[in-house]
């Protein structure tokens, strides 16, 4: 008997309304994850 192990493949990026890049992947299984990252915003001088 074999075990499975996830392999998350990059399924897309997105920008949401709030301003966090989304970083869609997925897994051959039907497995999906969703991560949210926020960009640290720096001051322009």
């Amino acid at each position: 008997m074999s075990t499975h192990v996830h392999v998350r493949l990059s399924h897309g990026l997105s920008m949401s309304e709030d301003g966090e890049l989304v970083r869609l992947s997925r897994c051959r299984c039907g497995a999906a994850w969703t991560t949210a990252y926020w960009a640290e915003e720096a001051d322009a001088e």
